[in-house]
């Protein structure tokens, strides 16, 4: 079938974008650390060798903590109807308004030496503990990433549950199947699929995660060992030796846990007509099952009261609670100079970012659903190959890229001008949130009313702008809400190509003043709050939005 030259132009700019974008930096950190010399010296020192023992060791007991965490409020929220029910999504997703490397902050203040718990021990009459040196580290580290990560776990178990027919549960029980029978033998694998979704994704971000290892000083783990290295670039090919070590072994984890969890026969029924089966709870039972979502949501947001206390405290040393409150630190963060600075610099490049998301995702689905062209699969998996790729390996990537090919280096400078840079950066980071949130609108509109327009005499860029895209707008707007507030705080991209502080984003900035000796954390801390309520209300708009199906955006 012949193609038109319209679309042919946009596989085209498609194809260079993902060219520049997504394969060359990839292929830039394979070029220059592909030596079997120095791939070797990967394995062969014991520094390298235990970063990469530590950070598949987080991985394996961060998700473990995760599936923990997850799996029995996801449980009861499908089977049930208790008092409450509304609310118990917004409590579950209080983590993801803050990245965790910025709920670090709070956490030390919590588990320091001189800190809460310590402070409660010796109450009591018991030795101060070390929780934050040594193993401790090691724990806080995970404990952390756990509660800021279920999320994604529980969306993606909600969505799958959502689709299991409550007839063969019921079929089941009738012929005598006790309830953990019942679970194991028929929910837990259609529910498969959700769980390798969230799952592996949970399993990648945690083994490949810099910035909280990073600021509890937690060295010894490789993408530390790669963000120290990067000022080396130009004469030392280790660092790119250990971001290929770190991409096979993300690559491992996938096929792994693919191979554990992926989905089976058994995964294709879905829900028919029997809508939903959850039971009415009466008495305490209906506050029962209540309590779990609330003792999540507690534990979650320890970060985020400590970080608020923390940025309203002025004396929080040696006791519970803070001894003093103060607005100065808001009006400190509100004047700093870094800070000011980052704000604006953060929306420059998020408004980019989320700009590219919307045109490129929109015109990727459009490519998977209604064009479908020979190869149009190609699209599909590379628009989503950034949820498999773990961020450190791309922004790795994109300075291998500015540092290896000088001609890029106009446009894509991160010393002098880094917009277009972190803008796309960003972009190819959030861009499979747009993409499948576009997808699951263009599934759903019927391409019959695209035809009746096309009969009327209405062009194709017509008939998106007045019938596709209005129909579509929800979820549009999902995927730019997601695009901007998670560019907005993006650590691994933020951290590596920001060089000069006048072109720092709001992380970058945070992290810096945390490092400040005096009020650079209590500063740090305030300027935290204002990113928590800012993503906090974005969440909010999407969850509105989608509901249960906003799992679904973290799908690949």
């Amino acid at each position: 079938m012949k193609v038109k030259p319209v679309r042919l132009l946009i596989l085209a700019l498609l194809s260079v974008f993902f060219f520049v974008f997504l394969i060359m930096p990839i292929y830039s950190v394979v070029k220059n650390g592909l030596d079997p010399a120095v791939l070797a010296e990967c394995f062969r020192n014991p520094i390298y060798l235990e970063g990469l023992f530590n950070s598949l060791k987080i991985a394996l007991v961060t998700t473990f903590f995760v599936f923990l965490i997850a799996l029995p409020p996801a449980l009861i929220y499908d089977r049930y109807e208790f008092t409450g029910k509304k609310l118990v999504n917004t409590l579950m997703l209080i983590p993801m308004i803050l990245p965790p490397f910025v709920g670090a902050l709070g956490f030390m203040q919590i588990f320091g030496h001189y800190g809460t718990v310590n402070t409660i021990l010796t109450a009591c009459g018991l030795p101060r503990m070390d929780w934050l040196g040594g193993e401790g580290r090691f724990w806080m580290v995970c404990i952390i990433e756990a509660l800021h990560l279920y999320p994604i776990l529980y969306l993606n178990i909600l969505t799958a549950l959502a689709n299991v027919d409550p007839a063969m549960n019921e079929a089941a029980r009738n012929l005598g199947a006790g309830r953990w029978r019942r679970f194991t033998r028929i929910t837990l694998p259609m529910i498969r699929p959700g769980v390798f979704a969230g799952g592996t994704l949970i399993l990648i971000w945690s083994f490949t995660e810099l910035g909280t290892p990073l600021m509890f000083g937690y060295n010894r783990v490789t993408t530390v060992q790669i963000f120290n290295g990067i000022t080396e670039l130009e004469t030392n090919p280790l660092p790119y030796a250990l971001v290929i070590v770190l991409l096979v072994a993300a690559a491992g984890l996938y096929a792994v846990s693919r191979l554990l969890l992926g989905q089976s026969s058994a995964t294709a029924m879905t829900k028919g007509m029997a809508g939903s089966s959850a039971k009415k709870l009466k008495s305490w039972r209906n506050i029962a099952a209540f309590a779990p979502f609330a003792a999540v949501a507690a534990a979650a947001g320890l970060p985020h009261i400590a970080l608020v206390l923390t940025a309203f405290s002025t004396d929080w040393y040696n006791s519970i609670l803070p001894r003093e409150f103060t607005l100065l630190n808001f009006d400190n963060a509100l004047s700093h100079d870094m800070v000011t600075g980052s704000i604006v610099n953060s929306l420059k490049y998020s408004s980019l970012a989320m700009l590219i998301c919307l045109v490129v995702g929109l015109a990727v689905a459009v490519v998977v659903t209604r064009w479908k062209p020979r190869g149009y699969q190609v699209f599909d998996i590379l628009s989503m190959m950034p949820l498999a790729i773990p961020g450190i390996i791309m922004a790795f990537g994109f300075l291998s890229m500015t540092v290896n090919y000088p001609v890029l280096r106009t446009w894509l400078d991160p010393v002098s001008n880094p917009l277009i840079l972190l803008g796309a950066a960003y972009a190819i980071r959030r861009l499979p949130y747009v993409t499948r949130a576009a997808c699951a609108g263009l599934e759903q509109t019927p391409v019959d009313l695209e035809e009746a327009a096309h009969n009327l005499g209405a062009s194709s860029w017509t008939a998106m702008r007045r019938i596709v895209i209005p129909l579509i707008s929800a979820n549009i707007a999902v995927g730019a809400l997601f695009a901007f507030s998670f560019s907005m705080l993006e650590v691994s991209d933020s951290l590596i190509l920001a060089h000069k502080e006048e072109f720092y984003p709001i992380t970058k900035a945070i992290y810096e003043l945390a490092s400040i000796l005096g009020s650079g954390t209590w500063v740090a801390c305030a300027f935290g709050v204002w990113t928590m309520a800012f993503l906090a209300c974005t969440l909010a708009a999407a969850n509105a939005i989608l509901g249960k199906k906003m799992g679904s955006l973290f799908r690949f």
